[in-house]
């Protein structure tokens, strides 16, 4: 199959993508391998051309299920991964410093068995190593030829400016949704004019746009159970709001998740969605946002369920200090 395409940096990408991080973890207990390579293979029959990926997704275990199951037909698509945040002896590291990078960056390329990855992203910004080390890190590893473009993850509009007087940034991924809407503060506007994809993780807010959570008994190991926003004394308010929201979807005619991606698509040509799921049915679900047109109703009604009414803070303060993507003046943090 074919989808419709965008921009991303120097490759033309399916205008939706997958982010493949809970095949491995985050959401409970992951697929079988042989469950995850199915889901893999069926994105790309699919005509998805875009797998995202990380060293620390799965401690290295999605990259090894990457190239277990699709490398073998690396030609049909464009493969992104990240460094900066990895994993030492089991246990998580942000570390932004060029040794750890070109550390994190081959040992990506050894679990995918590959000599290139297409896009690198630096994960996180370290605050310790200005950003213009990190940057240039990888400028040598695409010199080398290990990489071929460079983008940048969860950073704010100053740091990306800093970033691209170093090197051209092909993508600036974050998370943005009808729920989520940081982004809209500056980087948005920033990587539009700057000529910068938008490549946009979570737009259907974890679940919570798709149907997926209507309480919070959530599986052990689930990191939503340690997100405000998902838990009480929050998670009641906010599911008033998602009620509404799936509302709206019901008059337009398609599911909640087919809504939240086919906003999160309006909002700009240069925006790349990339929802994950572990099941072959909402894959399909997902990609059928792309056969449906919001009007300018529509969008403003979604804006104004959400606007400044979503209770508690996105991450809990310990990995919101990891982030370095702006935040709104009442936001709380705590």
């Amino acid at each position: 199959m074919t989808l419709p395409v965008r921009a991303l940096g120097p490759f033309k990408v399916s205008a939706i993508g997958l982010g493949c991080m809970n095949l491995s973890h985050a959401y409970g207990v992951p697929p079988t391998i042989e469950e995850g390579a199915k889901l893999l293979n069926h994105a790309l029959d699919l005509g998805v051309t875009l797998l995202d990926t990380a060293a620390l997704y799965g401690l290295g275990d999605n990259e090894r299920l990457i190239a277990g199951a699709v490398m073998g037909r690396k030609a049909e698509f464009t493969l992104a991964s990240k460094c900066v945040l990895d994993s030492i002896d089991g246990k998580r590291t942000l570390d932004g410093s060029p040794a750890a990078i070109a550390r994190t960056v081959h040992g990506s390329l050894d679990r995918l068995g590959t000599d290139h990855i297409d896009l690198m992203y630096l994960h996180r910004l370290d605050r310790l190593v200005p950003i213009e080390e990190s940057v240039g890190a990888l400028v040598r590893l695409k010199e080398e030829g290990k990489i071929g473009a460079i983008g940048l993850s969860e950073m704010s509009a100053a740091t990306i400016r800093r970033a691209q007087a170093v090197h051209p940034i092909a993508a600036v991924q974050s998370e943005y949704s009808p729920i989520v809407r940081n982004p809209e503060i500056a980087v948005l506007d920033t990587c539009r004019e700057l000529g910068i994809a938008f490549v946009a993780f979570s737009p259907v807010a974890r679940g919570m746009l798709a149907g997926a959570i209507r309480d919070e008994d959530y599986a052990p190991g689930d990191i939503r159970r340690f997100m405000p926003r998902f838990v009480e004394p929050d998670l009641t308010h906010n599911l008033a709001l998602t009620a509404r929201f799936d509302a709206l979807a019901a008059e337009v005619g398609c599911t909640p998740a087919q809504l939240s991606i086919a906003w999160v698509l309006a909002r700009g040509e240069h925006i790349v969605p990339i929802p994950g799921t572990t099941s072959a049915a909402h894959l399909e679900e997902d990609l059928g946002a792309l056969a449906i047109t919001l009007s300018p109703e529509t969008i403003d009604r979604v804006v104004g369920i959400f606007a400044n009414h979503i209770a508690g803070p996105r991450y809990a303060a310990p990995m919101q200090a990891q982030i370095d993507t702006e935040t709104f003046p009442d936001e709380v943090l705590a």
